[in-house]
């Protein structure tokens, strides 16, 4: 069972990899023998990523890139596969809303700056398409590979406020389905896509809405969160690696083409 769950020496890039979520997954894939590419386009907390794996005798190297600019994402690609010799997992984690694309008292929809929305969307999908393309056609060449995208609860149950976040998310999901059957049917059945739908974990994109800072307690949506959530908390960041070790070892070698909730049961509770 452990040789099925092998990730040592498999050579995976991050993006997004300074934030929470996906610095977690980093720290624990070194820890666990993979070689890890930091992409983050804030370079000062992606060289703080690799300092900590390092800091744990893990192989770890930071790039600098916006992933919604095709040129800086081959850029990054020729940088990782320079210093790792390959790339055998893509893990598109970059992602997360901007206040201005939500709703509010304030701010009704009709109201939604159109840069803002553009953004949003571009963050979470385009980024995702981008990095596909030049990553993916690099497995093609190779014959195999595992393209693992960042949904969200957002695209299983829409919530309210967050629009261009809801949509840009369920359009992942839909891209990720899509890609699968692509890279399959064309290229190589090595090729594996899927995708994990985190629910609620506690970022600096949602603090905001979920905890009220004068008083340290959750807003009422955080409550609603909770209160729909049968595990009855929100996510930690480590309790990610399970699923995500899963799909990018040989343990998930038949599947691809679908999205994994890791959600605390959000996803399957009715409210009833």
């Amino acid at each position: 069972m452990n040789e099925l769950f092998e990730i040592k020496d498999k050579c995976v890039v991050i993006t997004g990899g300074a934030g929470i979520l996906c610095r977690q997954l980093a720290i624990e894939l070194a820890r666990n023998d993979a070689k890890v590419c930091i992409v983050d386009y804030d370079e000062f907390r992606a060289n703080e990523v690799c300092k900590e794996i390092e800091a744990q005798g893990g192989f770890a190297i930071p790039v600098r890139a916006d992933v919604t600019d095709k040129k800086q994402i081959e850029e990054a690609f020729n940088c990782a596969v320079a210093t790792m010799g390959r790339v055998d997992v893509l893990i598109n984690g970059t992602g997360g809303n901007k206040k201005e694309a939500t709703t509010s008292e304030d701010t009704s929809f009709f109201d939604l700056p159109i840069d803002a929305i553009r953004s949003v969307i571009d963050l979470n999908l385009l980024s995702t398409i981008l990095t596909s393309q030049v990553f993916g056609e690099q497995m093609t060449k190779q014959g195999s590979g595992v393209i693992l995208n960042i949904s969200s609860m957002n695209a299983f149950r829409p919530l309210t406020k967050i629009p261009a976040y809801s949509a840009a998310k369920a359009a992942v999901s839909n891209f990720t389905q899509w890609l699968a059957v692509h890279m399959c049917q064309n290229y190589s059945k090595e090729i594996r896509v899927n995708a994990i739908a985190p629910g609620f974990f506690l970022t600096k994109q949602n603090q905001f809405l979920l905890i009220d800072e004068k008083n340290k307690s959750l807003t009422m949506r955080g409550q609603q969160i909770i209160d729909h959530t049968p595990m009855g908390r929100f996510g930690e960041a480590e309790e990610l690696i399970g699923t995500v070790m899963w799909l990018i070892s040989d343990a998930a070698k038949f599947v691809t083409g679908i999205v994994v909730p890791v959600d605390g049961g959000f996803s399957a509770y009715s409210g009833i």
